[in-house]
């Protein structure tokens, strides 16, 4: 099993494909122990394995230093960067609607990051309201209680954020900053409108380069898939690039609208995003992220 991020196990719910007993794919460290293991040898290898979308890194204990990536862009502090502008006309070959679609989603796109005694770990969010509600995925933030959190938007500027509440088997949390101005909420898309073959852009801060927008695709819909826990949900299939880091953010549709929550990604062994993504539906993710708000 490959793993992205160094010194550290996933942290990320179980994920197991619908085919992985027919495929015998090798289970992570904290998958569902009753996926068989491979039957060994080259060919088994070259089966998909699968790894949640968010990247841990852990500090390197007595090494004076992290043993995860160094993002300049992630690791600000107070620095301002500058705001997202309204976009030029496309160049010739690219779509001007995805264009104008990054512009609305970059500015409610935020990076989450969390620290600890015993490590970090980072991922991305989107803003989902007026009242400072932040929506990531539960395995970003699992490590967080006892920790920091904390966003930085897309100013630059780092905020510190409290949870508000955590839906493992959804894997959804949703996080509140106060006293934050400038945050731009996203639409969120009517569910009957997704359809298989739709562009989507997936927004978020793969490997800590916040403001990273990747296109694809909607790839399937209803796809049974299993985060978290022992109950198989459906989820959005996208290939478009999903990579640690990314969990939590968005996928958004052609119009800015998030049409899901991104939090896993199936990849070949030592290798990265394989065009093989899944996020939360959209619909699921507001009624969880609902139900936290109310209750917290």
């Amino acid at each position: 099993m490959s793993v992205t991020g160094l010194g550290a196990t996933p942290r990320g719910p179980a994920f197991v494909s619908p085919a992985a007993d027919r495929h015998h794919v090798t289970p992570a460290a904290g998958l569902d122990p009753d996926t068989p293991s491979p039957a060994g040898g080259p060919a088994a290898r070259r089966w998909p394995l699968l790894v949640v979308g968010g990247l841990v890194v852990a500090v390197a204990a007595g090494a004076g230093g992290a043993a995860g990536y160094v993002s300049g862009g992630a690791s600000s502090n107070d620095a301002e960067a500058p705001a997202y502008a309204a976009p030029v006309p496309a160049p010739a070959g690219v779509p001007a609607d995805l264009v104008a679609a990054a512009a609305r989603a970059l500015p409610g796109v935020v990076s989450v990051q969390v620290r600890t005694g015993s490590g970090a770990a980072s991922g991305s969010g989107f803003v989902f309201d007026d009242r400072g509600h932040i929506v990531t995925n539960a395995h970003v933030v699992a490590g967080g209680r006892g920790g920091t959190v904390s966003i930085v938007g897309a100013g630059g500027r780092r905020h510190t954020a409290e949870i508000v509440g955590t839906d493992a088997s959804n894997d959804i949390a949703v996080l509140r900053v106060t006293g934050v101005s400038g945050l731009q909420r996203l639409d969120l898309a009517d569910p009957r409108t997704v359809q298989v073959g739709q562009p989507v852009l997936a927004v978020g801060s793969p490997l800590g380069l916040s403001g990273t927008v990747t296109a694809g695709i909607v790839s399937a819909l209803d796809r049974q898939v299993r985060l978290g826990g022992a109950t198989r949900q459906t989820a959005v299939q996208t290939d478009a690039s999903i990579n640690p880091g990314n969990s939590g953010g968005p996928l958004v549709n052609a119009r800015g609208e998030v049409v899901g929550v991104n939090t896993a990604i199936a990849t070949l062994e030592g290798g990265g995003s394989i065009g093989i993504g899944f996020a939360v539906p959209i619909e699921r993710a507001r009624q969880v992220a609902a139900d936290l708000i109310s209750r917290g």
